[in-house]
């Protein structure tokens, strides 16, 4: 009897070092030909969706049945699918994880939708452009264009800068400003007039208006790469360094807010309210960083300012990780910063006036209700 229970331990060691084997045998081949590895945020984002009190749980009942023997769903955790999307990053339920690092600009269907805008879906997920160096550095000439002027406000910030507006792709411009443009990649520029810097003028004159002062940096991104050997891919990287420096001079600065421009066509990017034209608001939360449920909160709450005001002006709120964009967009810097699109390569000046004019009303009226609440 002695010798069969014997016989039977080596049998299940064996067994169970036999299945060891194979499962890092099965995750090595994976890894190799489908190119994934495991990386701290893989492992992150599997446990945020794992219930670890179980999974303690689980762990502490193979050292003493007592605590486990009657709870069925401790017993029940499927601990190998935890850890081969950990090993893997693959999700065996999501068929995208299969498919988004073999075929080219799939991993954009992979963006999350916090709160969906009117129309949006996986399919119109904002996207991200990265024509080449030598592109972004070309100068184009303007269409000529009037703006618009808007009254001073009755509340004012005493001449305390609160907004920091930055653009960590300054060449993203608009095709309907743009001479001999007439392709999506052909929408850049690094005249400040004609690209996101200028929409950022725009708001930094709207907030003005409404009583808000703002510092704005009109850097050419693109130069300033060139200048030190980078490419577009180290665009954070350098606009991380501006935002830094804006914070350690400036304390009164409580806003931090990167205005780019999305790929999408028109028919997307483009609303009417009240028989206006506006160009719409993309809300992009970076999901790998500590103040990721802040700011995520910040766009909620603007989005709903917008839903409110300007129906149909906010395409809604989207959050990426570090596989399907930057993570973090410098909002670890602040737990009210953003990142917003305005606007698609179709849109015009006028519709990205309106755009602003309406994001400046929605921000001002945020910031007077926090400001009169005594939040700042």
């Amino acid at each position: 009897m002695k010798k069969n229970n014997q016989f039977s331990l080596i049998v299940q060691v064996n067994g169970a070092m036999i299945s060891v084997i194979l499962v890092f045998i099965l995750i090595s081949s994976i890894t190799t030909f489908l190119s994934v590895s495991m990386t701290s945020d893989t492992v992150g984002q599997v446990l945020e969706t794992s219930d670890l009190n179980k999974l303690f749980l689980y762990f502490f009942g193979t050292e003493n049945m007592y605590f486990t023997q009657n709870n069925k769903e401790v017993k029940d955790i499927p601990l190998t699918k935890v850890g081969f999307q950990i090993a893997t990053n693959l999700k065996i339920n999501d068929a995208k994880t299969f498919f988004e690092r073999e075929l080219p600009g799939f991993s954009e269907f992979n963006t999350n939708i916090q709160v969906a805008g009117q129309g949006t879906d996986i399919t119109t997920v904002p996207i991200e452009s990265s024509p080449p160096m030598e592109l972004l550095l070309k100068q184009k000439d303007a269409v000529p264009s009037d703006g618009n002027q808007t009254p001073p406000s009755n509340q004012t910030t005493d001449g305390k800068k609160i907004v920091y507006i930055y653009h960590t792709h300054s060449w993203e411009s608009y095709l309907p400003l743009l001479q001999q443009a007439s392709t999506p990649d052909d929408a850049v520029s690094s005249n400040n007039a004609l690209n996101v810097v200028g929409v950022g003028d725009m708001l930094v004159k709207d907030l003005a208006a409404k009583g808000i002062g703002s510092e704005h940096s009109t850097i050419d991104a693109a130069e300033k790469l060139h200048e030190k050997g980078w490419t577009s891919n180290n665009a954070y990287q350098y606009s991380r360094g501006l935002v830094q420096e804006a914070l350690a001079t400036d304390q009164d600065l409580k806003f931090m807010i990167d205005i780019h421009r999305d790929s999408q066509r028109k028919t997307l990017t483009t609303t009417t309210i009240d028989q206006k034209s506006y160009a719409r608001l993309d809300f992009i939360v970076g999901e790998a960083n500590p103040n990721f449920k802040q700011n995520l909160q910040l766009a909620k709450d603007l989005h709903a300012l917008a839903e409110k005001k300007y129906p149909g002006l906010s395409r809604g709120i989207f959050s990426k990780n570090k596989s399907t964009g930057n993570g973090v967009y410098n909002q670890d810097l602040s737990p009210r910063a953003i990142l917003i699109e305005v606007g698609g390569v179709d849109n015009n000046l006028e519709e990205l006036q309106n755009a602003m004019e309406a994001f400046a009303d929605i921000l001002s009226e945020y910031y007077w209700e926090k400001k009169n609440a005594k939040a700042f």
